[in-house]
């Protein structure tokens, strides 16, 4: 799979856009995409009051739980204790990709089934783990497109959405052995599950994410449709769970709203097929299953994001992925185009903070701030307001009462600072600006006809030949000598 370099984010950011925006055959891949999953999302929430009640519990749930955030995790880490699962902390990816090779090596495994899970792409996981010599195999369908392409997932909840039937056929026709070109989509899948079945059974150890995890019974929640993640959770003898710390609910009564919102916003289902509840390694009467679970709880700057009231919305997030698909920029751009693991609306809130404005913090210009993401967020995060956030602290230079996004003020330019400190000095100085305003407008020949990127694709604008202040004094003089020539005649 191609590796995530998040050096590369704001300094290719652009260069990625336009070859999207070049790319035809992709944009018509993602349009047909998004339009056919807003359609499902829409036939699920026929009736809007009731979407409204829901989201409005969603979010209130959300925010209850993260509101009791520090007491719920060591509850959870109690509960798993007492279950019998293995809890490790990790404050950085670093750390994770340690704790994980670490129980890897405990067991002499080499070989790593992975269900879903977007934090260990976060984390890096699959190179770290094959610098270190273990095999790291992809079992979501998606997933497993794009680690045989060599590619990073362009979307959360479908990672190969990029990519059409055909250029999926000749994926597998070039890169499996054996395999004749088809297009036919079961055909495919049936490929797919073909390879996977086997390693499965081989792989000794398996890694999946956390949907939900619940303090009060310690048990990790996994929603999925392809049942990949159940064979990942109960074949191999170890199981890992890697979880970001946001994840925690106070009870499973938390668990019917936030499922409902998540599955009928992500892929327009009532219900997944399959609704993993895992609360404790094999018991010694139970025939299957793995007999050590371990969970990672991740950080990796989610307590920096907990530390900012307005920020700490983002940790809301259940990751649907219903931002992206209602979202015009998305649309035409696709999730490579962002360079992160995290693309898309959610993407431009998640992965500055994660890697700093310095490095993730020009991904915030992919948007129009219509506002279509954040009326689409089934816990009403306030998307929009989030991203002019992080932008206006990609160039403040202030400090802040509370630990500021890593990287504040990394994109401020001086030039352009000094402009709007002038703009602001004439609007607060009315002699002025009308000096200003008169020498703009006599100097009118003088404009610069290229204005960085504004003049890539529009005309340069020019001042008028003379401001509207002194039109209107004109016309007004103009009108009052009629109105005089009038009384004498």
């Amino acid at each position: 799979m191609s590796r995530f370099e998040p050096a590369t984010v704001n300094l290719e950011f652009d260069k990625r856009v336009g070859d999207a925006l070049q790319d035809q055959e992709l944009r018509a891949n993602f349009r047909g995409a998004m339009d056919f999953l807003m359609g499902k999302r829409a036939a699920m929430f026929p009736d809007k009051e009731g979407l409204e009640a829901l989201r409005t519990q969603g979010e209130a749930i959300r925010n209850r739980c993260l509101s009791q955030l520090p007491e719920l995790l060591e509850q959870f880490e109690q509960r798993c204790t007492e279950n019998g699962i293995q809890v490790h902390w990790a404050e950085t990816a670093q750390e994770a990709n340690a704790i994980i090779l670490e129980i890897m090596h405990k067991h002499d495994a080499t070989r790593m089934v992975k269900g879903k899970s977007m934090a260990s792409e976060e984390i890096g996981l699959n190179h770290f783990l094959a610098d270190h010599g273990v095999e790291c195999l992809e079992t979501d369908m998606g997933e497993y497109i794009v680690q045989l392409a060599d590619e990073t997932p362009s979307h959360i909840i479908m990672p190969a959405i990029h990519k059409n039937k055909q250029q999926i056929a000749r994926l597998f026709n070039q890169k499996i052995d054996g395999v004749e070109y088809s297009e036919n989509v079961d055909r495919l899948i049936g490929i797919g599950r073909d390879v996977l079945r086997q390693k499965f059974f081989e792989a000794d150890v398996g890694l999946s994410g956390v949907n939900f995890a619940v303090a009060e019974t310690g048990t990790l929640c996994l929603v999925e449709n392809e049942g990949n993640g159940r064979m990942t959770t109960t074949v191999p003898p170890v199981h890992i769970a890697l979880c970001g710390i946001e994840k925690v609910v106070e009870s499973l009564r938390d668990i019917p709203p936030l499922l409902k919102l998540l599955t009928r916003s992500a892929t327009g289902q009532a219900i997944t097929t399959y609704f993993n509840m895992i609360s404790s390694p094999r018991k010694p009467d139970e025939k299957d299953g793995p007999k050590e679970v371990h969970v990672v709880l991740l950080d990796n700057g989610r307590s920096r994001m907990y530390a900012d009231k307005q920020l700490q919305q983002t940790l809301r997030c259940i990751r649907c992925g219903a931002c992206m698909n209602h979202c015009p920029v998305y649309t035409r751009i696709g999730g490579h185009a962002y360079g992160t693991t995290y693309p898309g609306p959610i993407g431009q809130v998640v992965s500055p903070q994660i890697w700093g404005l310095h490095t993730a913090g020009s991904i915030t210009k992919a948007c129009s701030l219509n506002g279509a993401c954040g009326e689409a967020c089934p816990v009403k995060i306030p998307l929009a307001d989030l991203i002019r956030r992080l932008r206006y602290e990609s160039n403040n230079s202030e400090p802040t009462s509370v630990p500021a996004p890593r990287g504040q003020g990394a994109l401020r330019k001086r030039s352009e600072a000094v402009t709007w400190k002038l703009w602001a000095l004439l609007l607060h100085k009315p002699g002025l600006y009308a000096l200003a305003l008169f020498i703009a407008t006599r100097l009118r020949a003088l404009a610069p006809r290229r204005i960085g990127p504004w003049t890539r694709y529009r005309s340069a604008p020019k001042p008028a030949a003379r401001s509207l202040h002194e039109l209107a004094a004109q016309r007004s003089q103009s009108n009052a000598s009629s109105q005089e020539h009038g009384r004498h005649e």
